[in-house]
């Protein structure tokens, strides 16, 4: 069996660098820089410690990372789903001017917060409407630190409520199916991971 303690302290350190350095003047640049290489270690760590690579859940995984990203391109391509916004930089390399790495982040978020109510003894639309509530309050906390780290910017300077309508929608929906599909759910990373990605945007806004 896999020690997860090694990697929860390395993703630990990440974060916590991650802090520091996006508020110190003279690094802030490079760990906006270095964000997309976060994001993907994240995601590389929490799938290796997946312990059931079956094909329902490769097509989580795929379903889950189109969706993401191509809910977004029409999002920004239309502004009639999450409201009118554009993406900046610091995602990295964009295509349909929408960078691939929100498609990683939909599905990181979803697996991890799916993971950790996997174990909850409720009905799946209870675990899903519960999931669903959490990732959108997820939002509600990041969206002010992701504007002021060049993620991407809204054409009202704030999200409009639709953008947390749709968020719910989108996250119920791939949360159904990630319940939904016969694999195994359980993750010793998936916990840990959101904990540190709340406890993240939490200090941001903290500390602005």
């Amino acid at each position: 069996m896999r020690n997860p303690k090694p990697f929860q302290y390395l993703l630990l350190s990440m974060y916590i660098a991650g802090i520091i350095g996006l508020n110190i003047p003279e690094t802030a640049s490079l760990f906006q820089f270095l964000t997309p290489f976060n994001l993907l270690t994240s995601l590389g760590i929490l799938l290796y410690f997946h312990r059931e690579w079956n094909t329902n859940f490769i097509v989580f995984c795929v379903i889950a990372f189109m969706t993401g990203y191509f809910i977004e391109v029409a999002g920004v391509k239309t502004g009639m789903i999450f409201g009118e916004y554009q993406y900046k930089t610091t995602l990295g390399v964009k295509m349909l001017d929408v960078p691939p790495l929100i498609g990683v982040n939909w599905l990181l978020l979803v697996y991890c917060v799916g993971s950790s109510f996997c174990r909850v003894t409720q009905p799946i639309y209870i675990k899903v409407i519960y999931g669903a509530l959490l990732l959108t309050m997820f939002d509600f906390l990041a969206e002010p630190i992701a504007i002021r780290l060049n993620m991407w910017s809204w054409k009202e300077q704030i999200p409009p409520v639709q953008n947390y309508v749709a968020w719910f929608i989108v996250s119920a929906v791939l949360l159904t199916l990630f319940h939904g599909l016969k694999f195994r759910k359980d993750n010793s990373i998936a916990l840990w991971l959101l904990v540190l990605q709340i406890c993240f945007f939490g200090i941001q806004s903290f500390i602005h």
